[in-house]
């Protein structure tokens, strides 16, 4: 019976390693990975066999080795993650019930069949029925979950707030956690109190129902959030292209009246070489060339939707007498998200204008540089600061001097550069911040 357990424990630990190496976006190269995941799977093994063989009899070495066990697993989760956050502490938790299952339901079947193989094998199929499930139906589902935040900073606008608490959350597979150890495991194991079987088998079928609810909310949330912000994009886009519109049509009118007045001008033109007043010819080409200038439709790159972002941003910009350098080449079909991409600027924009708004005239200055293709990404944002700024060791970004319900924009940022699997940086030097995000397709 030892041996089986300690097989069968073997068993779940490997499934336990997989679904943190399968759910997790990976903060090293995958085969740094899963060396961590190896070493920790070892480590669990061997205390295994300290408190089913050395000492099967301790209650005290019992408890303590499982609380290291809970603390070798959940931290190699939180050690190979790219974010470190609750959710990814919620996915290990989670981890541990699954596999836990699959162990239960070896003890079962050991129990009334006596047969290790028998057993061993349809514990390594519920084990391997459970994984592939979840890989093939929540997998990537619970990885943009995981690389997500709470929302988008954007123009001042509220945001929806999630009603979901991660950190409230993981009390759910900690309870179950804690219920299958003692109804199945501790003090007491189910081959010894058999009448509990029926029991755990309707707990685990509580335990899956109840993760599918979770799931299917957390599934909801972020299709209502994604639908929000779209929402929000689109009404700016739309407001965007109506100021466009009327912008056209006020130059149309503008270029008619510049075109009736040419042969005015051209009457002018000639009288004044008659009399061989250049300077003044200069002055009268100037103005007509002035006059076509100013009634042109400024356009930053091909994209509509950022387009329109940074036309909206340039003309609030100048009635805040603040300088928008803009240098924009990016075409019209993007390699990202452009919902998400013109969301991060938009971000980047709005704190760069409200930083240098107040200065003195000569540093509102704000400076932008996107370049995107098929290849890569490049967005680069300068712009004064005179104050202290504070910057979170996790993220390299910024943190909000506001408040509790400030900073989402960065947050954003962080977000969108993790989805594409880019690089963002900042710095503050001699009065001067600055900020990049990269990403190479």
């Amino acid at each position: 019976m030892e041996e089986f357990k300690t097989i069968s424990y073997m068993m779940s630990h490997i499934f336990l390693m997989l679904f943190l190496f399968l759910f997790n976006t990976h903060r090293y190269r995958e085969r740094t990975t899963a060396g961590i995941c190896v070493l920790s799977f070892f480590l669990i093994t061997l205390t295994d066999i300290v408190k089913l063989e050395l000492f099967p009899d301790s209650w005290l070495c019992y408890v303590l080795i499982t609380i290291v066990q809970i603390l070798i697993t959940q931290g190699t989760g939180i050690l190979i993650s790219a974010h470190r956050n609750s959710r990814v502490l919620f996915m290990g938790l989670s981890a541990s019930n699954y596999v836990i299952a699959g162990a239960t339901v070896a003890t079962i079947l050991y129990f009334y069949t006596e047969h290790t193989f028998l057993s061993l094998a349809g514990a390594f199929l519920v084990h391997s029925g459970i994984l592939l499930i979840l890989y093939f139906r929540i997998r990537d589902i619970w990885l943009a979950q995981t690389a997500s935040t709470p929302a988008f900073s954007w123009q001042n606008r509220s945001e929806p707030r999630s009603t979901q608490n991660w950190w409230e959350l993981c009390l759910i597979p900690t309870f179950f956690y804690c219920t299958f150890t003692f109804i199945a495991y501790f003090p007491n194991t189910l081959d010894k109190i058999p009448e509990n079987i029926p029991g755990i088998l309707f707990f685990l079928i509580t335990m899956f129902v109840s993760y599918i609810v979770v799931l299917r909310y957390v599934e909801g949330e972020i299709n209502k959030t994604d639908i929000y912000w779209k929402n929000v994009l689109f009404e700016s886009y739309i407001k965007g292209l109506e100021d466009q519109y009327d912008l056209i049509q006020q130059s149309e009118q503008n270029l008619k009246i510049l075109r009736h007045d040419i042969r005015h001008y051209s009457g002018m033109i000639h009288a004044l070489l008659a009399d061989k007043e250049y300077e003044k010819i200069r002055q009268i080409a100037s103005h007509i060339h002035d006059a076509a200038n100013a009634n042109q439709v400024q356009r930053f790159c091909e994209n509509l939707l950022l387009n329109t972002l940074l036309s909206k941003t340039a003309k609030r910009a100048e009635t805040l007498a603040i300088d928008l350098q803009i240098g924009a080449s990016v075409p019209k079909e993007l390699p990202v998200n452009e919902y998400e991409l013109t969301a991060v600027t938009a971000n980047l924009l709005e704190n760069a204008l409200e930083c240098v708004r107040n200065y003195e005239a000569e540093q509102r200055l704000v400076s932008l540089q996107i370049h995107c293709d098929d290849s890569h990404l490049l967005l680069h944002l300068q712009n004064p600061c005179k104050e202290t700024i504070s910057i979170n060791p996790s993220t390299g970004l910024p943190k909000s001097q506001r408040g509790k319900n400030h900073g989402l924009g960065m947050q954003s940022i962080w977000a969108f550069s993790n989805k594409i699997r880019g690089t963002v940086g900042c710095r503050c030097e001699e009065g001067v911040f600055s900020i990049t995000l990269f990403a190479k397709f």
